[in-house]
């Protein structure tokens, strides 16, 4: 279940990435398809943009709220307390002289 709804998830958040791209920004930098004549006027291009803009951004955060909820289902809540204390060890370790040839020991 989990899979299904993350590989949706993917696949709306690049179209909407695309479709957000495709728009025509104030300045008309990064908008494409800004020529005349085309097969839809400008208008019509701009409003089906935005509705569809708004239709993939209410399915993203749908899709969102999902797999944080399927997320948080399978968690307990835990206490530091309830994990038991570890032992701590009883005397330092000691340390090694070196064994590496050729290392001079100190004075």
């Amino acid at each position: 279940m989990n899979t299904i709804i993350l590989t949706i998830h993917l696949i709306l958040a690049l179209s909407l990435v695309i479709c957000v791209l495709l728009q025509r920004s104030e300045g008309g930098a990064l908008g494409i398809g800004g020529g005349g004549g085309g097969f839809m006027t400008s208008r019509a291009q701009s409003n089906l943009l935005t509705r569809a803009t708004a239709m993939l951004a209410a399915a993203f955060m749908a899709t969102s709220l999902t797999l944080a909820i399927l997320a948080s289902q399978d968690r307990k809540p835990q206490s530091v307390l309830d994990q038991g204390v570890t032992p701590r060890p009883s005397a330092p370790a000691t340390p090694q002289a070196p064994t590496r040839p050729g290392v001079p020991l100190g004075r």
